[in-house]
């Protein structure tokens, strides 16, 4: 099993879905939209938030490449902005030294 800055790293999603969550990460607020988005409480812990977050961004995700109906730009988005907000959460040791932040790759 991967670790969890790998995962996050290896993420590739398109210009326009980043670019829109990079904008909305500044509203986003772990007190007021985490339940939401997730079910979890902000009192959970930022690594469970992270891997309930990259599990629920991968069903989003495989929704979006088979192009099917049911696919939610915004829930996909939403989900983008909590990820990158709370990967920023993650004590050092998680993440990978000399990078202030989580951005994924664009295609």
């Amino acid at each position: 099993m991967t670790d969890l800055t790998t995962q996050i790293t290896d993420l590739r999603r398109p210009r326009l879905l980043v670019r829109a969550a990079r904008h909305g990460m500044s509203a986003y607020r772990r007190s007021r939209d985490l339940r939401r988005i997730t079910g979890q409480s902000h009192t959970t812990s930022p690594r469970v938030v992270v891997e309930t977050l990259l599990h629920q961004e991968e069903q989003v995700e495989q929704i979006r490449l088979t192009r099917d109906g049911t696919y939610n730009v915004n829930k996909h988005v939403e989900l983008l902005i909590a990820l990158m907000a709370e990967s920023h959460c993650l004590p050092l040791e998680t993440r990978q030294t000399g990078r202030p932040g989580w951005r994924p790759k664009l295609v």
